[in-house]
Formats: C-alpha cells, structure tokens, sequence
C-alpha cells in the first residue's frame, strides 16, 4: 500500500484544515489507518486512528472534541478534520495503513507510511 497525505498548510490559530490520506497500489479498507505528527525537535505522537470499517476512532487526548477522523473506503481515502488550530498543532502530519483492521495508537502497529504533509498554525 503507498499513501499519499495532503492537504496541509498554513492557517491562523482558530482556524481549520482538512487532511486527505489516499491510498494506491490497492485498497486499505480493511486495514486500520492512523494520523501521527511530529513537530520539529520532538518525538512522533499519535493523532487519531480509526478501524478498518470506520466504526470505531481514538484521538489523543490533546486534539479531542477539535479534530475528526473519518474514512471512505469507496474512495479510498481517510481524513483528518482539523478545527481550531493551536500553533501546539504545528507539525509534518502523516498517515499510516496497520497490517490489521486496527492499529491502535502506538506508530509501531503501522507498518506503511506517507511522506507526510506539513501544518503550520499561526498566532
């Protein structure tokens, strides 16, 4: 599976991003995908994950009730809604496709990855 991550950019605290994770080469949907970032000088967090039918989604405790995961398996992308961005949410943004229908929140479940896509968050 490639993936490709999108949808990145530069936008003033408060505001909102939607990212797109497409995948190629052949479906993920039945594979668990999850959203990492790691902003610069700092470790690779988990962000959001969600199953491989979309019915069950996790976030990290700093990003609740802000940001949205959700999947369409028919297109073959996941998204991650992002709303009130902080400058805290800077960060390259990536994708990862689990080998299982869920990958939960630790990185080393995931085992395809995207290059990453960048956030910048403005005051």
């Amino acid at each position: 599976v490639q993936l490709q991550a999108s949808g990145g950019g530069l936008v003033q605290a408060g505001g909102s991003l939607r990212l797109s994770c497409a995948a190629s080469k052949r479906t993920f949907s039945n594979n668990g995908v999850g959203w990492f970032r790691q902003a610069p000088g700092k470790e690779r967090e988990f962000v959001a994950g969600i199953n491989w039918r979309g019915g069950s989604t996790a976030y990290a405790d700093s990003v609740k009730g802000r940001f949205t995961i959700s999947r369409d398996n028919v297109k073959n992308t996941v998204y991650l809604q992002m709303n009130s961005l902080k400058p805290e949410d800077t960060a390259v943004y990536y994708c990862a496709a689990a080998r299982h229908s869920w990958g939960g929140d630790e990185a080393r479940m995931y085992h395809y990855w995207g290059q990453g896509t960048l956030v910048t968050v403005q005051r």
